[in-house]
């Protein structure tokens, strides 16, 4: 599972990859520097984790990690593969999630590729552009339906008609994500795999003094994206790349202080990757490791035991479960058997965030 980070050039998307990640991105002024996409795979930052660390006293803790991939910028024309158009396209859809920064910072050193600083028309560029691909996908679709209206068959006829009717949302320019959906409709939308309807995550790119302060722009994002239904996370990437060079956790901490931040950005929008992506975390806990392991939110207790071993998955028996407030709370495993607060689930158990697994299984 992948979040794509995704803007026009030089609005500051390696340079907050480079953040994000231990990989380095090369960071330049000028259109196009990433020309490969980046891939990095990012740690998870989760405070339930310390708090683990200091009752159980592991040899080593793990967390849970997401990959994030810096894609080239793009530009207009891209959909008819101008610029680097057709390998950012490709690349993007690829990705499960979009995290899509938007330049609102001022910055005569820092060229901007359409001339001035407007983070609505910025984004509208780049909707655009993703638009015009679905329109061509769905073009694709509709006519592949329409064969099969002949047969009579109901859902066949509602197919096409949902097809249809979506390509007329998307040509008004519209992004597939917003079409109202149903039952029907999910499954069949889902198959076209449109790059407008993938989940977005929108970034306010700022300079310092926005941080402290606000500017113009941020209110009108978060009025955009409110509409969408999508979030937003709003940080300066030159400060987060300045938190990156500092070598202790005192003196980052003293840093964030004076710019009355509680942590870097960065953190806020992993998390919301992390979520984004429909991830949730479970943890297991030993004095070998304590360890986050990634699942997808609705997960049954044998799917998750079968991302430690997909034998876990084929003789699974029961899962053995703590809630990780209990765990804190009582202070070791054996103290919450003694308070009877540990369940023993079986195959059709869900999954929840922070759940602590020990998986009994046979093979």
């Amino acid at each position: 599972m992948k979040c794509g980070i995704v803007g026009l050039p030089n609005v500051g998307k390696s340079t907050l990859f480079n953040c994000l990640s231990n990989a380095k991105a090369q960071s330049a002024n000028y259109p196009f520097c990433t020309i490969e996409p980046n891939i990095g795979t990012v740690s998870v930052p989760d405070e339930r984790l310390f708090e683990l660390e200091k009752l159980v006293k592991p040899e080593r803790v793990l967390p849970a990690v997401v990959e994030i991939v810096d894609i080239a910028g793009l530009v207009k024309g891209a959909s008819k593969g101008e610029g680097l158009g057709n390998k950012f396209l490709a690349n993007i859809r690829e990705c499960e999630a979009i995290i899509h920064v938007l330049r609102c910072f001022e910055d005569g050193n820092i060229v901007h590729v359409e001339g001035t600083v407007d983070p609505l028309r910025d984004k509208e560029i780049i909707d655009i552009e993703l638009q015009l691909k679905d329109i061509e996908t769905l073009a694709k679709a509709v006519e592949k339906a329409k064969k099969f209206i002949k047969s009579g068959k109901k859902d066949d006829v509602m197919t096409y008609e949902t097809l249809l009717n979506l390509q007329k949302f998307v040509e008004e320019g519209q992004n597939a994500r917003e079409f109202p959906l149903d039952d029907f409709s999910t499954p069949i939308i889902s198959e076209v795999h449109l790059l407008t309807n993938k989940p977005v995550l929108y970034v306010c790119n700022v300079d310092e003094n926005s941080i402290k302060n606000g500017n113009e722009w941020i209110g009108k994002i978060e009025e955009m994206a409110k509409k969408e239904n999508a979030e937003v996370v709003v940080l300066a990437a030159q400060i987060e790349a300045d938190i990156n060079e500092l070598d202790t956790f005192e003196e980052r901490e003293m840093f964030l202080d004076e710019l009355g931040l509680t942590e870097p950005g960065v953190n806020r929008l992993i998390r919301k990757a992390y979520d984004l992506l429909h991830l949730q975390t479970y943890f297991t806990a030993g004095v070998k490791e304590v360890r986050a392991w990634t699942i997808g939110k609705g997960w049954t207790a044998p799917q998750a035991a079968g991302v430690i071993h997909t034998d876990f998955e084929k003789g699974f028996i029961r899962a053995e479960v703590i809630k990780y407030e209990d765990f804190i709370k009582f202070g070791s495993e054996a103290k919450v058997k003694e308070a009877g607060k540990m369940g023993v689930e079986g195959k059709e158990y869900i999954v929840q965030d922070g759940d602590m697994m020990n998986f009994r299984f046979n093979v």
